[in-house]
């Protein structure tokens, strides 16, 4: 009885320790389990946060893509682009060289002194329609004692002859560049970020516009030759901030002096220089080579005067009026007139161009062609040396594209 009572206590304490090991089978599956769970959902964890980091860096990625782009974009378009006028657009300036007028120009690089020129040209945060849709990429528009030889070197003016180049004349610039005290715009023009400008034209139909007041109303007032503001002041206001001229065309004598005025010389031929260098020497003045009298004494300081750089005449004349770089034998050849170099000028210092006395009536031989004197316009008709016809024709393509204003 004892040995039974003994046997049934063994079995019921084996079937305990079973119950207790299934239990803890069943605990450790249960573990194993919700460790395993809990690996996935830290697998799923990783993996969502990973993807999501992935997207981030993408867009990261992406975002600093689109701001190179737009910053080498902005880099390229106020140096080395160029899109025509004329509505076709060609490669940009990626090359070491480009052609021009049948030359092939190579660039050089730019001497520091020239780029803070350039970029000191360049402050307005609005930029004018003109300044991409004409190809303006801001040249600094004067010629600088130390380092012009360069800056034609950069802009392929050696490879051309006055009046587009230096070639063959760089120790005529050099000579009358060192009687020069400055080649800067000046520090009134320098200190405005946004200049508004206004070319004044010589043109007769200003004569009785009384628009002098709002001509002196401009940040910069740009003239040329020998057209007078003493006498005229109502049609044409007081004020000039630069003029250009010739040595033939030089205001001489000390009536129409103004000390606040710049004189922009267009250079036309190495005795133009000559000119320049001896008359601000105190030297005698030769009359020879030039085609009519030049300025035999000089009004206005050394520190007043500038030499324009070629590379604005040649702009003007192949790339705006695109002139042929040879004419006929039988054909004189043609150049710009002042009035749209000086636009060009303006192109390169302004944001903001309008024009006035650009107009003429070619209906009527005898309608007086300038606002001075007695000319008519039957002289500029005979004149063979520049093309009005295709000058007027670009200029109403600026006024219809509203890329100028004009006043009159």
């Amino acid at each position: 009885m004892g040995e039974q009572i003994c046997a049934t206590k063994s079995i019921a304490l084996l079937s305990s320790h079973r119950e207790e090991g299934e239990e803890t089978k069943q605990l450790q599956i249960h573990d194993a389990l919700s460790l395993q769970e809990e690996q996935l959902k830290f697998t799923e964890t990783f993996q969502l946060s990973l993807s999501v980091m992935k997207r981030i860096l993408l867009v990261f990625i992406l975002a600093a893509a689109v701001m190179y782009g737009i910053l080498h974009g902005n880099l390229w378009r106020n140096n080395f682009y160029w899109i025509s006028f004329y509505g076709q657009t060609s490669s940009v300036r990626a090359s070491t060289s480009y052609v021009t007028s049948g030359i092939t120009i190579t660039y050089d690089e730019l001497p520091p002194t020239a780029v803070e020129r350039r970029n000191a040209l360049d402050t307005c945060l609005l930029k004018p329609a003109f300044e991409s849709l004409l190809g303006v990429d801001k040249i600094y528009p004067f010629l600088c004692a130390n380092d012009f030889i360069r800056v034609a070197q950069f802009q392929g003016s050696n490879k051309f002859e006055l009046p587009y180049g230096i070639k063959r004349a760089e120790q005529f610039f050099r000579l009358a560049l060192s009687r020069l005290q400055n080649c800067g715009l000046s520090s009134e023009e320098d200190s405005i970020a946004c200049r508004r400008c206004v070319v004044v034209g010589n043109g007769g139909v200003l004569r009785n516009k009384t628009l002098g007041e709002k001509i002196d109303s401009y940040d910069v007032i740009i003239r040329m030759n020998n057209g007078p503001v003493i006498g005229y002041e109502e049609d044409v206001g007081r004020r000039t901030t630069f003029r250009l001229s010739y040595p033939e065309s030089i205001f001489s004598d000390p009536i129409h002096y103004d000390p606040n005025t710049t004189v922009v010389l267009i250079v036309f031929k190495p005795r133009d220089l000559k000119w320049l260098w001896e008359i601000l020497g105190g030297q005698k003045i030769s009359a020879k080579g030039f085609w009519k009298k030049p300025a035999l004494n000089m009004i206005y300081k050394s520190s007043q005067i500038r030499i324009l750089d070629p590379s604005i005449t040649r702009k003007t004349a192949y790339e705006w009026l695109h002139f042929p770089t040879r004419f006929p034998k039988k054909e004189k050849p043609k150049h710009p007139t002042t009035g749209l170099i000086a636009i060009t000028l303006a192109f390169h210092i302004c944001h903001e161009v309008h024009l006035a006395g650009f107009k003429y009536d070619f209906t009527d031989r005898n309608s007086s062609l300038h606002y001075y004197g007695n000319e008519t316009m039957s002289q500029m008709m005979q004149n063979e040396y520049h093309n009005i016809t295709a000058e007027q024709k670009f200029l109403k393509k600026l006024i219809d594209k509203n890329f100028v204003v004009n006043l009159t």
